[in-house]
């Protein structure tokens, strides 16, 4: 991913002749790079959520002479809620916690791109365990309330649209 963004690439070129700064090491680095590291964690659900959606009902919207586009924006897409969520959220927690693409695309600059994962190094580091282990409680906490907020979320979307 660094050779990807890094300021030789076409991406990293193209970005620093528009921005005016090179893309690692920057917020916006860090993001693009969680972006493309954590899409896979996302591709099934969504996958799966789409496959779901009764082909027939497109069928009837083209019929109708609605495009391929509003249907899949006006159709699809409401239809797959529930994946579309779920997708992002695996997504989001496998990022919440990642630690490798951060420190090599985003470095360790406080205000920055300093993440918890990060801190939690620089805690170990520092020989404050007391301070990894609260700071690794907290990750743990927001992790099982955002999984927590989608299965109830995803409960209520089931009830309203009924799956098969």
């Amino acid at each position: 991913i660094l050779v990807a963004i890094g300021p030789h690439s076409p991406v990293g070129r193209f970005y620093s002749d528009v921005v005016g700064h090179p893309l690692p090491f920057t917020f916006e680095g860090l993001l693009l790079a969680s972006i493309l590291y954590s899409l896979p964690f996302a591709v099934q659900p969504f996958a799966a959520a789409f496959e779901q959606v009764d082909r027939r009902l497109m069928e009837a919207s083209w019929t109708l002479g609605v495009s391929k586009l509003k249907t899949f924006f006006r159709l699809i897409v409401p239809l797959s809620t529930a994946g579309l969520i779920t997708g992002a959220v695996l997504s989001f927690a496998h990022t919440l916690g990642e630690f490798g693409v951060v420190l090599m695309v985003g470095g360790n600059i406080e205000g920055q791109t300093r993440t918890v994962s990060i801190d939690i190094y620089d805690e170990v580091q520092a020989l404050n365990y007391a301070g990894a282990a609260k700071t690794a409680l907290l990750l743990l906490a927001v992790s099982y309330g955002v999984l927590l907020l989608v299965y109830a979320m995803n409960r209520k979307v089931w009830t309203v649209w009924p799956q098969k």
